[in-house]
């Protein structure tokens, strides 16, 4: 060994650096999830969320009602226009770690569920008598995330998991014949029923039982590939997107996958090989698909490198070395 490797410092991580230096949405799941930084250091630049960057944009952006878009469709902004409306700007939030005491986000809680909740026991806007399954799951995350504490989050729970299918997953067409369930509306019920066992604690059994059937269900798909002929189901699937607004992709499942420390499964190799893959030289990932309608404003350019992909693929791909390397 030469004498001056003795004295060699690590090498700075420039794509870790390059995260840091990014909103506060960004650095305090960095310093979580990649960094392993102490929890006040943690919370200290996630209180930020609300107060700087996009998060304060958003929250800036409330009515006095206290939803977005309110006025500009015929629910009332909840969950049209999109990507506008109230629901998919508390998705964002919740995925900005807008911390759950938020009074702003307390408040747009309580309209999405007052407002959406249907006779059957799930959610949708704009007409009375059946909910929607997407919907459902992703308002039950947005409630759980915020520990909206109200009865009406169990009878959601109880919806979702009597809508379950035979074959493990959900499908928002199944009242219409649908027999296969749905990659899309699979994981925005797996994100819901996660935070809401995670932060509600309820019927943690039955919960985590609907769970595994979900993921089991994308396992069979190896996240990608019809069960059938093993041909890619839609190769959209294998472009990232942030946000995903309702739509699947592998990196997003793989993040649902890690988030529940869920065993690593040799189907899963395939999906994470193409996370990896995706890097480019730089160690970053870039933004590689963009869902179009209304924003208020941009969080990155399409193609170019993005912080979003770039912190969720080092998590996911840090979750499975750990796992299978020992």
């Amino acid at each position: 060994m030469k004498p001056s490797s003795l004295n060699s410092k690590p090498r700075p991580d420039k794509a870790i650096q390059w995260l840091l230096d990014g909103d506060p949405a960004i650095r305090w799941q960095t310093l979580r999830d990649l960094v392993g930084a102490p929890e006040p250091s943690v919370e200290r630049e996630r209180s930020k969320v609300a107060r700087e960057g996009w998060g304060a944009r958003l929250l800036a952006r409330q009515d006095r009602e206290g939803t977005w878009a309110g006025g500009l469709s015929s629910d009332g902004g909840l969950y049209s226009p999109k990507w506008t409306s109230t629901t998919y700007t508390m998705l964002l939030l919740r995925d900005f770690g807008l911390p759950a005491s938020n009074r702003q986000a307390r408040g747009a809680c309580t309209l999405l569920l007052d407002r959406g909740l249907q006779g059957d026991g799930g959610i949708n806007y704009g007409w009375r008598g059946r909910s929607e399954t997407c919907i459902t799951g992703m308002v039950l995350s947005i409630l759980s995330c915020f520990e909206y504490e109200d009865g009406r989050l169990d009878t959601l729970a109880d919806h979702l998991l009597e809508e379950q299918m035979s074959d493990g997953g959900w499908n928002c067409q199944r009242d219409y014949g649908a027999t296969h369930s749905s990659l899309h509306t699979t994981i925005s019920v797996l994100e819901g029923l996660r935070l809401y066992e995670l932060r509600l604690g309820r019927r943690a059994r039955a919960i985590q039982a609907a769970q595994r059937r979900g993921r089991e269900f994308l396992l069979v798909h190896r996240l990608f590939r019809s069960h059938r002929t093993g041909e890619v189901i839609k190769p959209i699937f294998l472009s990232f997107s942030f946000p995903p607004r309702w739509h699947y992709d592998i990196l997003r499942a793989l993040d649902y996958f890690r988030a529940v420390n869920a065993q690593t499964d040799p189907r899963l190799a395939e999906a994470i090989e193409i996370v990896r893959s995706s890097k480019r030289e730089d160690g970053r990932w870039p933004l590689q698909n963009r869902y179009k309608g209304k924003t208020y404003f941009e969080l990155e350019q399409l193609g170019k490198p993005s912080r979003w992909n770039t912190l969720r693929a080092r998590r996911v791909l840090r979750w499975w070395d750990r796992q299978t390397q020992g």
